[in-house]
């Protein structure tokens, strides 16, 4: 693919997939130009186990035009450890034959195609044209170099990887000049300018609200420059950064004078990446770091790589499980490639060789599926050029013996070989709980069922997830197939995993129940005591929290992670050793000014959130108020008098229910139309009237200037697409909360708007605009009592209404056929039309609108394998805080980083030190007198104040009489007496919270107190 950043402009394809939301999440991380580039790209792959398919699976799920498989070799009992797609009676077939049926049913418009051959044939130069992409998985050394040798001279990007046991390596070439069209994938910067200097630097200044963001050598285009106009759609300046709000873009000496305005945008330019092949590579390597805390280990591993495939080359085998005179042999063979090689590091590898763990084909294959799409797709950065990548840290603190590691003619045989049998049986004894099956939760049961997790005769897996397969699911979510739509997600992850691992069957409990507090009679304290830790698959941070503070209390591992389009993160939480999830937050995101929003957008992320509180406006919360008032009795005196705005609830009602109360589709057009002049004609009209464009600030600056843009209105043009979408959609969703059938036909529309009259505006003198928050609200309308009991004598009884309601519109993104995106759409880029911003597409609306969080399938598996090697160390025990990694990658760049975790933050009282995992507890449901009182004695500790979820049990000032009533009283005699509600039966105990003071009368800091009752 010699010039790919021109294909797009090339080529017509079909977008059914892209029509039918298969890829809906996915287009928020790659865009429609990059998805067209993939669908050019026919990929092979070469080599079918664990590697191999994931690979596979993930560059199949994000929509390539075709994948070719390539392995005659026969299925083994080994390949099981990890080859997912691979039954037991496909042993004997070959990898690709038995594989293809499995592959080609994930995606309906991904073709899959085998390339045949018969067992012991390789893979030859004739066989690899015809491919934009070629991947190699565990091939020899030498056939890489053959492969690579014609795929380098004839510009086709060529990958190569494998993985052995917890080690991993991959390679890329992809041309002597591949052009790589966006880098990062971010969203292009901008922001607005308050000067250029006239010089030979010309300093931009950026405003001073936000910073630019810019880095050197990014290069910048400007709009809306006055004076400078130049500037204005130029060719893209070079960027040399001189602070945080300053900028220079070279010589602007031969420039008009900057007067006012502008506002600067990141271009991004296209990459020219030079690639060496893999002969030359192997001399001189390019080494990309995985890790910073393995800084030194690359050159030893690719060395030991190198040595590993010389001595299978050979021996015609690899290297036998833990045995020392081949670990020595290939020691010596890596000291020929490199002198310096650590001598512990190519004997773990030789140890391992023979291994193939789910997991790190999971890490190795998602990075690699990714580093395909860049190929084909162009976007994003790939990596240069030699990855390496290990997780000796997940071996077992008692490292198996020879012995141990003896196949044993089962599926496990290739994990085993790493572990040793010890170790899988404690793997298959496991007892976890998997909180959503969702994208993650799917991955994690994948590489569970491989691993063999729960296996055993004491194992158990439970998951949970209240939702049911969706359309857009199938995209990410690897567990699920067409024929699963409708059915819950849970049920249909756990009797897919069966079927690929027939051990776990009756080893895997589906639950639809959410967890959260409604629920702890179901997950409760029986429930903990009876798994050994939870895995997090949850896509919000309140459900995180509430499933940190349950793994706290009851004090069990947890494994968390997340992702957003090609980035991911992990955490792992220990007891008593590392902090919590929740002991740290992001801090919140920086939230638009409502007054910004109102009447001063300069962003179309302003102007689309504008529309989505019209949307709620108009056809959310008008149908609700109705019905609640044709249903609740005393309605209006309770819920409208403390609202403080009587008169426009009341209006609204009217309106609804009498006044604008349509008979047929015709009014609703009528109505959208004169909705229409509101919105984008009168208000706007109004505005000007109260604040005209040369008005000045009270220090007699121009008040439209810096982020306040002066707007205009509209003239309503039903020739104009956007002004007639807005018609369209708003009058069907007007209808449908009316129960009228709507009508879709542009003609139709036309013809009746045309013909409406619309009233003439006369701007209202003494209306009040808010500046800024601070600013109060202006009261809309004004009027006393009189105009409100003139109004409410206009409102029909409930009575002679009898069962009539209104359809409130309940906002769904993903259905392309209810207007309700296309309503956003419209109104939004109305208003950016308005405010002379650049109007978003459908796509871009959608996803700021419905809050769509990106996903792709690449970085949900490299994520997942992540938190499945950080498994292995719970499982082994592990009490040593340098033995995990919390984990952070981004795909696009690529990037990694590890940490290990936070330890717990330490507090003391007395002598005393504690964490979020100490507690006090007391059995027997004591007395709040007994409480206090083993306080003073045990620690020297008066309590001050006691309380109980939300009530106030007791204080010491409360005063004499309550404190000899309550001080006796059993604990839970007592929270029933204050809180007037019975403790649920279900209830073991209850978590108490006590302020204390010392022995000097300084409060002091305690864990808190359960009492069991």
């Amino acid at each position: 693919m010699s010039d790919n950043s021109n294909i797009a402009a090339q080529m017509d394809i079909d977008e059914a997939a892209i029509d039918e939301g298969l890829y809906s999440r996915q287009l928020y991380v790659l865009g429609h130009e990059a998805m067209k580039r993939m669908a050019l790209s026919n990929v092979l792959i070469v080599g079918l186990q664990g590697l191999g398919v994931e690979i596979a699976k993930n560059i199949a799920l994000a929509g390539v035009k075709s994948v070719t498989i390539y392995d005659p070799e026969p299925v083994t009992i080994q390949d099981l450890s990890s080859q997912f797609f691979l039954r037991e009676e496909d042993i004997g077939k070959s990898r690709a034959a038995a594989t293809l049926p499995r592959l080609a049913e994930l995606n309906a418009y991904v073709p899959v195609r085998d390339l045949g051959g018969k067992a012991g044939d390789e893979i030859s130069v004739d066989l690899v044209t015809g491919f934009q992409v070629v991947v190699l998985c565990g091939v020899p050394l030498k056939k890489q170099l053959e492969i690579n040798e014609w795929t380098h001279e004839n510009g086709i990007p060529f990958i190569a990887a494998e993985t052995r046991g917890l080690f991993g390596s991959a390679f890329n070439d992809f041309g002597s000049k591949f052009t790589c069209v966006d880098p990062t994938g971010e969203q292009p910067l901008t922001g607005m300018i308050v000067s250029v200097a006239k010089d030979q630097e010309g300093l931009v200044t950026c405003l001073d609200e936000t910073r630019h963001g810019l880095e050197d050598g990014d290069f910048v285009t400007f709009t809306e420059v006055q004076g400078m106009t130049e500037l204005n759609g130029c060719e893209p300046r070079k960027v040399a950064v001189k602070g945080p709000y300053t900028f220079t873009i070279g010589d602007t000496t031969n420039l008009g004078d900057y007067k006012a305005g502008g506002i600067f945008t990141q271009v991004k330019m296209p990459k020219i990446i030079e690639f060496k092949p893999l002969r030359e590579s192997l001399q001189d390597p390019e080494l990309f770091i995985s890790d910073f805390a393995k800084f030194d280990r690359p050159p030893t591993l690719h060395a030991a790589f190198q040595a590993l495939s010389e001595f299978r080359s050979q021996t015609g085998r690899l290297p036998r499980p833990r045995n020392e005179e081949d670990a020595a042999a290939l020691f010596e063979t890596a000291k020929k490639f490199n002198p310096d090689v650590e001598e512990k590091i190519v004997k773990e590898l030789s140890y391992e060789a023979r291994g193939d763990l789910s997991p790190v084909n999971a890490v190795i294959g998602g990075f690699v599926a990714q580093e395909v799409l860049k190929a084909c797709s162009a976007k994003f950065h790939p990596m240069v050029q030699h990855f390496y990548f290990d997780s000796l840290e997940s071996l077992p603190q008692s490292l198996p013996t020879e012995a141990d590691c003896q196949p044993l003619g089962s599926r496990y045989d290739a994990q085993i070989a790493v572990f040793g049998k010890p170790f899988q049986d404690k793997i298959a004894n496991h007892r976890q709980f998997l909180v959503g099956s969702g994208a993650i939760g799917c991955e994690m049961l994948k590489n569970w069922s491989m691993i063999g997790l729960a296996s055993g005769p004491n194992g158990i897996i439970h998951v949970t997830d209240l939702d049911t397969i969706e359309k857009s699911n199938l995209n990410r979510q690897f567990l699920f197939r067409a024929k699963d739509l409708g059915q819950f997600k849970a049920e249909v992850a756990a009797a897919a995993v069966a079927d690929m691992n027939p051990d776990l069957k009756g080893k895997i409990l589906a639950k639809q129940e959410p967890v959260g507090p409604t629920t702890e009679n179901i997950y409760d304290e029986e429930f903990f005591d009876s798994i050994d830790g939870v895995t997090n698959a949850l896509d919000n941070i309140k459900a995180r929290l509430y499933m940190d503070q349950r793994c706290v209390f009851y004090r069990k591992p947890l494994l968390e992670s997340g992702t957003l389009g090609t980035k991911g993160n992990t955490q792992v939480i220990i007891p008593h050793l590392t902090e919590s999830y929740g002991s740290s937050q992001d801090p919140p995101e920086k939230e638009t000014p409502s007054c910004t929003i109102k009447n001063f957008p300069n962003a179309i992320n302003h102007t689309i959130e504008w529309s989505r509180t019209q949307f709620d406006n108009l056809f959310v919360k008008p149908a609700q108020s109705a019905n609640a008032y044709l249903s609740e009795p005393n309605y209006l005196e309770t819920a409208l008098k403390y609202s403080g705005q009587q008169k426009e609830q009341i209006d609204q009602i009217v309106s609804f229910l009498v006044t604008n109360k349509p008979l047929t589709f015709e009014e609703c057009i009528v109505w959208a139309r004169l909705q229409f002049e509101r919105d984008y004609n009168n208000e706007i009209r109004q505005l000007l009237f109260s604040l005209p464009k040369d008005a000045l600030t009270s220090t007699g600056q121009p008040f439209w200037s810096g982020p306040k843009r002066a707007p205009d209105p509209l003239t309503f043009d039903s020739s104009d697409p956007t002004h007639l979408a807005y018609i369209i959609a708003g009058a069907n969703l007007h209808a449908f909360n009316y129960g009228l059938r709507g009508e879709t036909d542009p003609a139709f529309f036309r013809k009746i708007v045309d013909a409406i009259i619309v009233p003439e505006f006369t701007p209202r003198s003494g209306v009040k605009v808010q500046i800024s928050d601070s600013d109060p609200v202006p009261q809309a309308g004004g009027g006393g009592d009189d105009d409100v009991d003139e109004t409410l004598a206009k409102l029909p009884a409930p009575s002679s209404l009898a069962g009539y309601r209104l359809n409130p519109v309940d906002f769904e993104k993903d259905d392309d056929s209810n207007h309700h995106i296309d309503f956003i759409t419209a109104a939004s880029n109305l208003r950016a039309l308005n405010y002379g911003i650049n109007p978003a597409d459908r796509h871009t609306t959608k996803q700021i609108a419905g809050k769509i969080i990106p996903a792709i399938a690449t970085t949900t598996s490299l994520v997942t394998g992540l938190v499945c090697l950080e498994l292995y160390k719970i499982i082994d025990g592990k009490q040593d805080l340098e033995a995990y990694k919390n984990g952070f990658v981004n795909l696009a760049l690529p990037f990694f980083g590890f940490s290990e975790p936070i330890g717990a933050q330490k507090q003391k009282y007395g002598e005393t030190e504690w964490t979020l995992w100490d507690r006090f507890e007391f059995k027997n449901n004591p007395s709040l007198k007994e409480i206090v009182t083993w306080f003073q004695e045990k620690h020297k500790l008066e309590v001050t104040m006691v309380s109980q979820g939300v009530s106030m049990l007791w204080s010491s000032f409360v005063g004499k009489k309550k404190s000899e009533e309550r001080l006796p009283m059993p604990f839970s005699q007592l929270v029933e007496h204050v809180s007037k509600k019975p403790i649920p039966p279900h209830a073991k105990h209850l978590i108490v919270e006590v302020m204390v003071s010392d022995e000097e009368g300084e409060d002091v800091e305690v864990p808190f107190i359960v009492v069991r009752i």
